[in-house]
């Protein structure tokens, strides 16, 4: 379980840590592309437009169960999660009609963010590439540099049919991260997420479990 930083802290956090600054294909990598926008505090949040960021969500809209998944790109243990207990849960309760899913990102540093960038780059395509980034979380999230992580997520991109242009725009789309930033604090702050992954099941938080936890929850519910 990985603990988050509280809402103002992680977006000072952020903004001290600069955007998608790797943006040119030159060698200067003091270029930023574009500052990384977001908001100090709660209130500066609530003043941010939201309404272009979409819900990712999977299986039937009148499932009986809700689940809602807060997570980190660079978590590991959402990375285990992902790669092990979601498969069985997709398979026998989102495929099946039991769980409408929503996946919602999660934001420790500008690595995620990036990574979220990519992920929301092609709707259509938003959790086969969250598929992607899991899998490969350990190449790409421990590639070393900046530079470096910039472009193992470009590649992750390309294996998902994202032309080169189209990536690179999303990439550096600024109003959409500050939207991203403000569209996390407040849903963070209103479902009281203090660590990743975590679950909203029907209204009630829950933290990280193993499958068959996950499966008594559920099956209790139906």
């Amino acid at each position: 379980m990985t603990r988050i930083l509280p809402v103002a802290a992680l977006a000072l956090a952020l903004i001290a840590g600069g955007g998608w600054w790797f943006m040119s294909q030159g060698s200067d990598t003091t270029s930023t592309g574009f500052d990384l926008p977001g908001a100090a505090n709660a209130q500066e949040a609530e003043e941010v437009d939201t309404s272009q960021i979409i819900e990712m969500v999977m299986g039937a809209e009148d499932a009986p169960i809700e689940v809602i998944e807060y997570a980190s790109y660079t978590c590991p243990h959402c990375g285990n999660f992902h790669n092990g207990a979601f498969k069985d849960l997709k398979k026998d309760y989102i495929d099946t009609g039991k769980v409408k899913f929503t996946y919602r990102e999660v934001y420790f540093d500008k690595y995620g963010m990036w990574a979220s960038l990519i992920a929301r780059c092609e709707p259509t395509k938003f959790f086969g590439i969250t598929d992607l980034l899991y899998q490969k979380q350990q190449t790409w999230a421990r590639a070393g540099s900046d530079a470096a992580i910039a472009n193992e997520l470009r590649k992750i991109g390309a294996l998902a049919g994202i032309a080169p242009q189209q990536m690179e725009t999303c990439l550096s789309d600024g109003s959409k991260l500050q939207a991203l930033v403000a569209w996390y604090q407040k849903n963070a702050t209103a479902d009281g997420v203090r660590s990743t992954p975590s679950f909203v099941v029907d209204g009630e938080m829950h933290t990280n479990m193993d499958y068959s936890s996950f499966q008594a929850l559920l099956d209790d519910k139906l």
